[in-house]
């Protein structure tokens, strides 16, 4: 234990932001809770997810957190840590505390540079030449598959460790046989002395390999200039049909050409007739519009004569509205003068109207006949409206021609 130690510890736990002031005399003397509290506190900042039993009640609860808290610096941060000295307690124990808050401190220490760097300069991107990976890539597949391979083929080899391991043992326990094993010299000799053999012959018929490969080469090069040149005459002459192929050639062009001006003209052509059609049909649906709704009025017209025409021979068929009739004719001073002070029409023979008459009997009659009157007159009205709807048809028609056509 040295003083410099004790003074760099506690400083470097201060820096880290350790909740409790560290003394250096709290060291003298074993002081185990203060060492755990620290060995707690230092595994949570470094990873605080870690699950190791923090209980330092009995012996074997120290004992088991000292050997958790050695190992899992080992395999965490490669740390290798006295567990002696930790469960000492003393003034040795800050020796091996202080290799974890060196790690720490010095962590710290660079993300606060690369910090205060970042904050006074913009970042620039590192250049990387993936051209020069290309072949690292390549060599890192290859090996991948390579072990993908070796390892299905070794774990196939596992699996039959049984068997093999049988086979090995009863091999491995069998006696030598010697008559065996110089047979077996013997062929591998003989199969060696016939292999050095064929590699002497071949190596004695190189040269004339060699020369038969150099005249083949010969005989190549020479069929490659006399096709070269045959080329090159090729090219040279001109065909009899070139000059009718290049006249042929520009007519063509002059035919696309004329052919596409005609094609265009056709299509716009055909564009503004479209749109003709489209405006003629639009002024047709307009001036088709008053004349669907003159023959509308005309129906509505027709079928209002209908139901007056069925009114009027209810009432001639019914007795109580002719004696009501009569009764009405025979109060016509009464009438006239009630019509006249309070401004109501006169009323005379039936709802189909009729002429005005003093004498009762000639009420009824001038009711009846102004029955038929009425009748005569709404066929009269009818023929009148029938011809001048026929007009308006007609007039609207020869209207509409000149805008139609």
């Amino acid at each position: 234990m040295s003083y410099r130690d004790i003074r760099n510890f506690t400083e470097m736990m201060r820096a880290l932001g350790y909740p409790r002031l560290i003394s250096m005399e709290n060291f003298r003397t074993p002081n185990f809770t203060l060492v755990a509290e620290i060995l707690k506190w230092l595994v949570l900042r470094y990873d605080p997810n870690t699950d190791i039993p923090m209980d330092v009640d009995t012996e074997n609860d120290r004992v088991l957190f000292i050997k958790s808290v050695a190992q899992f610096m080992m395999t965490k941060a490669h740390i290798k840590l006295n567990t002696k000295r930790l469960y000492g307690a003393d003034g040795l124990s800050v020796k091996e505390l202080l290799k974890v808050t060196t790690v720490l401190y010095n962590a710290t220490q660079k993300s606060n540079k690369s910090n205060e760097n970042d904050a006074g300069s913009t970042y620039l991107p590192r250049k990387i030449d993936f051209n020069s990976k290309v072949s690292e890539l390549k060599m890192a597949r290859q090996l991948a598959s390579e072990i993908t391979v070796k390892g299905s083929s070794l774990h196939q080899l596992l699996g039959r460790e049984v068997e093999l391991r049988e086979i090995r043992t009863a091999s491995v326990a069998r006696p030598l046989d010697l008559n065996e094993i110089e047979k077996n010299i013997e062929n591998s000799v003989n199969e060696a002395q016939s292999d050095l053999e064929k590699t002497k012959n071949q190596l004695d018929n190189i040269a004339s390999d060699e020369a038969n490969l150099g005249a083949k080469i010969e005989k190549r090069k020479a069929e490659l200039e006399r096709n070269q040149k045959r080329l090159k005459n090729l090219e040279s002459v001109r065909p009899a049909f070139m000059d009718e192929y290049e006249g042929l050639e520009n007519d063509l062009e002059g035919l696309y050409k004329t052919y596409i001006e005609k094609y265009r003209n056709l299509t716009y052509l055909e564009q503004q007739h479209e749109h003709m059609n489209k405006t003629e049909l639009d002024k047709f649906n307009e001036s088709d519009n008053p004349l669907k709704a003159a023959m509308r009025a005309r129906e509505e017209h027709d079928n209002m004569i209908r139901r007056r025409l069925d009114s009027a021979g209810s009432e001639t068929d019914d007795e109580e509205d002719v004696e009501d009739d009569e009764m009405l004719v025979g109060q016509d001073d009464e009438d006239d003068a009630g019509g006249a002070k309070q401004g109501k029409p006169k009323v005379v023979g039936s709802m189909a109207g009729g002429l005005d008459s003093d004498d009762g009997s000639e009420g009824l009659s001038s009711g009846s006949e102004g029955m038929e009157d009425g009748l005569l007159d709404d066929d009269d009205e009818d023929d009148d409206e029938d011809d001048d709807e026929d007009d308006i048809q007609g007039g609207g028609a020869d209207g509409d021609s000149d805008d139609n056509f």
